[in-house]
């Protein structure tokens, strides 16, 4: 991690171009499953439910993953750091199961 005064900004980037890459690339992987039309009368809740509990694990063996990578390559004294992306990458998981949908 840069030391600079707009370092965030790179990780930022770096943050959101995996999220975007995990996102569309589990979206590629898991688009056989899951139902797409919700509103019919024989439809029931158990591909969908295959689906979001597929897309939640392996986003976290993605995230998990990459905090590995990163926190072996960050020098210990900016890894503090590395939770507060964890914490937002939690969050943006939320956001796209409601897009994946």
């Amino acid at each position: 991690m840069s030391s600079g005064k707009h370092a965030w900004l790179n990780w930022l980037l770096y943050f959101v171009i995996f999220e975007a890459v995990v996102f569309f690339g589990l979206q590629w992987l898991l688009s056989g499953l899951g139902m797409s039309n919700q509103l019919q009368p024989e439809n029931t809740i158990v591909p969908n439910w295959v689906k979001a509990v597929t897309f939640i694990l392996l986003y976290l063996l993605c995230l998990l993953g990459a905090v590995m990578v990163v926190s072996n390559t960050v020098p210990s004294k900016h890894r503090q750091h590395l939770m507060r992306w964890v914490y937002l990458a939690l969050l943006g998981m939320l956001v796209m199961l409601f897009f994946l949908f």
